[in-house]
């Protein structure tokens, strides 16, 4: 036994020796200064050493795309963020995969959208207060929760003047009933009834986010705010968003973000990512801000592309809260 075991001990110092080998020695201070800047700490040799080796070639595909750009081959720049030492697996915990249900009621939204009538060329509804600070999800896939809950937050900013933070975690605990999995993905709209339903949702300082199931405790006495409908805008007209944003305020909305270079996207304008909209599976909610923290980004935003034939389905479910 103490033979086997000292023999299994040469093999993993060998084998940390030879994966050390094989790193850029030039990188080890910029490893562990990425690892002090994101808290990272590992239970020991072998975990650092894999990890070490999945932050390199995210770092070279962010380099070698950031040198195509230079060319002007990319209109967008990529840059290492708190994702660096993750699988592409892992990212995608980040989100839930989403399959849109099929039974979606489409009511004639009373927004005309698409009408020809004018929009200004820039809408920064930040500037106007209708925009909560950037949140971080987490592991937790509750992306449509923060969608759903930025829709609402703009909208009540723009019905009341008053800007409010309202709980994601309100909807990932108590909205399974209407179809919601959690922390394992959920519906714009069926969380959008639910709060109807509800007559109300909390705000976040009286339910904060935990990134994690838990049970249900909503409390009438801290409601923040309430809907009465809600509208889809007309399936993959990006006319209609662009006025509906422009017009309305915050819209919630579902991509395809199952590429690595979203994961570590800076600056730019995100212009033909190959994404896989097939109209059946999408992986993240948003309305104008991401929900993966300052770090991503830019400050926590990203710019899409307009009549690039509906990038990454970002037209296809968008959807909006009246209050």
């Amino acid at each position: 036994y103490v033979c086997v075991f000292a023999g299994l001990l040469l093999l993993l110092i060998s084998l940390c020796a030879g994966a050390a080998a094989m790193f850029e020695s030039t990188l080890d201070a910029h490893w562990e200064l990425w690892k002090k800047t994101h808290g990272r700490s590992y239970k020991n040799d072998v975990e650092d050493a894999h990890r070490r080796e999945l932050w390199e070639n995210n770092l070279k595909m962010i380099t070698v795309h950031n040198l195509e750009a230079s060319m002007g081959l990319h209109t967008y720049e990529l840059g290492m963020n708190h994702m660096g030492d993750l699988t592409e697996e892992e990212i995608l915990q980040f989100s839930a995969t989403l399959i849109p249900p099929t039974d979606i009621q489409r009511a004639p939204s009373p927004f005309a959208g698409a009408s020809g009538s004018p929009v200004p060329d820039t809408v920064d509804w930040r500037q106007k207060g209708y925009v909560t600070s950037v949140k971080m999800q987490g592991a937790c896939g509750a992306c449509w929760a923060f969608s759903v809950a930025g829709a609402l937050e703009g909208q009540l900013a723009k019905t009341t003047g008053k800007l409010v933070d309202l709980s994601p975690q309100n909807l990932v605990d108590c909205s399974g009933k209407y179809g919601n999995h959690g922390c394992n993905g959920g519906y714009i709209s069926r969380a959008f009834q639910y709060v109807i339903d509800n007559q109300g949702i909390d705000s976040d300082a009286s339910y904060p986010y935990t990134g994690r199931d838990d049970p249900c405790r909503y409390n009438p006495a801290t409601r923040a705010a309430n809907c009465s409908s809600y509208h889809f805008l007309r399936h993959g007209d990006e006319d209609a968003l662009k006025q509906a944003v422009a017009t309305i305020g915050p819209i919630s909305v579902i991509i395809d973000a199952r590429r690595p270079r979203f994961s570590f996207y800076r600056s730019g304008k995100i212009h033909l990512i190959r994404c896989k909209v097939n109209g059946k599976i999408f992986l993240h909610c948003l309305e104008e801000k991401f929900d993966w923290g300052t770090s991503f980004g830019d400050q926590g935003y990203i710019r899409m592309a307009r009549n690039q034939n509906d990038q990454c389905g970002i037209a296809l479910y968008a959807c909006y809260p009246v209050m």
